[in-house]
């Protein structure tokens, strides 16, 4: 099993664990902001299922429905999972207001604290082993599952903290105020991941620093006399790259086969924690737009 499915598999357990003891406690004390981590953790852990089954299907290989493979199912997991995080931050938010405007008292506050300092210390836990796995395999489902135990870790800090100034001065509106603020919080890490999910969904280029690099790789092969229409995309951990190089029309195409497997090999090394696909069009002269024009 990839590594990448045991993470996904390990965090769902994680979350299970996590939301058993917040919605208990949270139910209990009345605790908006002990409540809205619990609905987080709940969510965290139908995200997380959904991930494993995305990765698991992404990992198949292409066939006569998918020729590309399925690996847009990726970015299309980090989209589900940024939409899921925005709607339940809109429901902590009304919650949060709501418990505002009509008052609200906070028991049990000792077990509410003692909770909430293990799920910082488990949550932690997680954040640690996802990023060592982002890290190392650059998945970007799992570059996602990290991002979101991370604002768990911070919120849950925020929740505790939280609770013990409430334990010590009673400023019972503190907790409602904290709801609000880790709402606003949860869509603005959103956000980001919506937005990469969908570029890549819409097939687009990659960043400039990227095109940039490929761009030099091109320029630096002296056997060639140009290149003209460069076109990128990213599908999930794949980087797809296409491009017309131009001959001298008394190159052989043996020779220009080999300038040609030169420039895979050299976008290969580009980007050595994707996989590269590289279709690279030889022209034995320049039937650029451009060349047309002149």
């Amino acid at each position: 099993m990839r590594i990448e499915k045991k993470a996904t598999l390990v965090s769902t357990t994680i979350a299970f664990l996590l939301v058993a003891f917040k919605l208990t406690v949270g139910i209990i004390s009345g605790s908006v902001a002990v409540l809205a981590s619990a609905i987080d953790s709940l969510l965290d852990m139908v995200v997380s299922i959904f991930n494993y089954f995305a990765l698991h299907n992404s990992d198949k290989e292409p066939d006569e429905n998918f020729n590309f493979g399925r690996k847009k199912l990726e970015p299309l997991a980090a989209v589900i999972e940024g939409t899921i995080i925005s709607l339940s931050a809109l429901f902590i938010l009304y919650t949060a207001i709501s418990k505002m405007v009509q008052g609200s008292e906070i028991d049990h506050l000792s077990i509410s604290i003692g909770v909430m300092i293990a799920s910082l210390i488990i949550t932690a836990g997680l954040v640690f082993f996802l990023n060592l796995v982002a890290k190392k395999t650059g998945n970007m489902v799992i570059q996602a599952d990290a991002l979101h135990y991370k604002t768990d870790l911070l919120s849950n800090g925020a929740v505790l903290l939280s609770l013990v100034v409430i334990s010590f001065t009673e400023y019972t509106f503190i907790d409602p105020l904290l709801g609000i603020g880790i709402s606003i919080y949860m869509i603005y890490s959103a956000f980001p991941l919506i937005k990469e999910g969908i570029l890549m969904l819409l097939d687009a280029a990659l960043d400039t620093k990227s095109v940039t690099k490929i761009n030099k790789v091109l320029n630096n092969q002296l056997d060639i006399s140009s290149h003209h229409d460069l076109r990128t995309r990213q599908s999930g951990s794949e980087i797809y790259i296409s491009v017309h190089v131009v001959f001298n029309i008394s190159t052989s195409l043996y020779d220009a086969h080999m300038v040609g497997d030169r420039i895979e090999l050299a976008f290969k090394n580009l980007f050595p924690d994707n996989t590269v696909y590289s279709l690279i069009h030889l022209d034995p002269y320049d039937d650029s737009e451009e060349a047309h024009l002149d």
